[in-house]
């Protein structure tokens, strides 16, 4: 009887973990060879001091979205080693997260493509850096960053975990701190340039 119970067709718990984690892995799948393919495309070779984050972001950003992943692998690899987090979300709610995934993988494959050779992993911008204003940076200044908090959302209601909920809110929030930091950077570089663009779009949403 117990190794009945482990069959997934004897256990619908063990058959929605299955099924999560090959959506989880589907985009996965997608989302990090876009992302290293953008990342090489937009390598300079050039010298970016991340201090600049500002000391809080720049110890605490990047552990916490180490820990986030390291959640988001122990999921992937074994669904039940996370269930000490498990979140009993409705079924409804779960497929919201592969909504969020889709949205989130294509907005930041669109955010991607404008940004070109501009994308960088920190607040500070390189020698020959510019303001993009097309594909979604049209309407909002951190399409990239709405993309990553969709992602984040989408592996949290599709793999009902608490543990990812507060790396990913955690990583969001200082994402969001750094968000600000980042347009003093733009502002004492650009000037009136990139105040305009301000006053035209919306920091994560578009403006009515």
């Amino acid at each position: 009887m117990w190794v009945a119970s482990l069959d997934p067709r004897n256990n619908p718990t063990l058959s929605r973990l299955g099924t999560s984690r090959a959506i989880l892995i589907a985009g996965l799948s997608f989302i990090l060879p876009v992302l290293l393919y953008h990342r090489i495309r937009a390598a300079t070779g050039e010298r970016i001091q991340r201090m600049h984050e500002g000391p809080l972001v720049y110890f605490t950003l990047r552990p916490v979205g180490a820990l986030f992943f390291a959640g988001l692998i122990a999921y992937l690899v074994n669904p039940s080693v996370m269930r000490w987090a498990f979140l009993p979300l409705p079924g409804k709610v779960r497929a919201l997260g592969v909504a969020a995934g889709i949205g989130g993988g294509l907005l930041m494959t669109w955010a991607l493509r404008s940004l070109g050779r501009n994308l960088t992993d920190t607040v500070v911008t390189r020698e020959n850096h510019t303001v993009v204003q097309t594909g979604p940076y049209r309407w909002v200044r951190h399409p990239f960053y709405d993309a990553v908090a969709l992602l984040i959302l989408s592996a949290v209601l599709i793999a009902s975990n608490a543990f990812l909920l507060l790396t990913g809110a955690a990583a969001l929030a200082l994402i969001w701190i750094r968000t600000k930091r980042e347009e003093e950077l733009l502002l004492a570089r650009f000037g009136n340039q990139y105040r305009a663009y301000m006053i035209r779009t919306g920091r994560f949403l578009p403006k009515r």
